[in-house]
């Protein structure tokens, strides 16, 4: 009885290294990144009104957004590195305005109540640094030192987030960005923060 061969696995084509074998160093000034840039929805339009159905919607179009509280433009960097085209900017310290012009181009405006709502640009995100001195650990301390007032009662810069969340009632925009410190969470034992996701959840009716 004739015995089968056994099967032979055909050995790969491909050089495996020895142990002392050295891959070539990468070039220092080369950058890289890991992770692909991410991409905001461009289903946005441009300079058309979205409630109006004789405008179809610009598949192409960038999303606007509007930088508030901008300081020199963090955010910016952000969502224009995403496709998005920043429409308005505002923030009330002169030297951070400097700051913003050199490294976007454009002065932004100050004070936000100089501004009316209805002026402010349409857009498709609002992006908000606002304030966190009057809520963050540091600030209130700071504030309770000098026997002045934080969270909401700080009458410059507490109540800024009711301006913000009147320019998205007004405006309307697909999406919003708020960033601040993570004390906005337990300031004055959490009725600050139920204040605001109270007022915000309202806003989506």
């Amino acid at each position: 009885m004739r015995k089968s061969k056994p099967t032979v696995g055909r050995a790969s084509s491909r050089a495996v290294p020895g142990p002392k074998a050295r891959q070539e160093p990468r070039p220092t000034n080369e950058l890289h990144e890991d992770a692909p840039a991410y991409r905001i929805r461009q289903d946005s339009q441009d300079s058309q009104d979205k409630t109006n159905p004789a405008h179809p919607v610009n598949p192409v179009a960038k999303p606007r957004f509007i930088d508030l509280f901008c300081g020199i433009g963090g955010f910016r960097y952000a969502f224009e590195r995403a496709g998005g085209r920043c429409v308005f900017s505002s923030d009330w310290n002169e030297q951070a305005r400097i700051t913003y012009e050199a490294n976007h181009g454009e002065r932004p405006h100050g004070d936000i109540h100089t501004v009316a709502v209805a002026d402010i640009p349409a857009h498709d995100i609002l992006c908000a640094g606002f304030p966190c001195q009057p809520f963050s650990i540091a600030g209130v301390s700071k504030k309770l030192s000098l026997g002045k007032k934080h969270g909401f009662e700080d009458k410059e810069q507490g109540n800024l987030f009711f301006t913000l969340a009147d320019i998205i009632d007004y405006h309307r925009p697909t999406a919003f960005v708020l960033e601040n410190v993570k004390n906005l969470r337990s300031h004055d034992q959490g009725r600050t923060f139920q204040v605001i996701r109270e007022k915000l959840e309202l806003l989506k009716n």
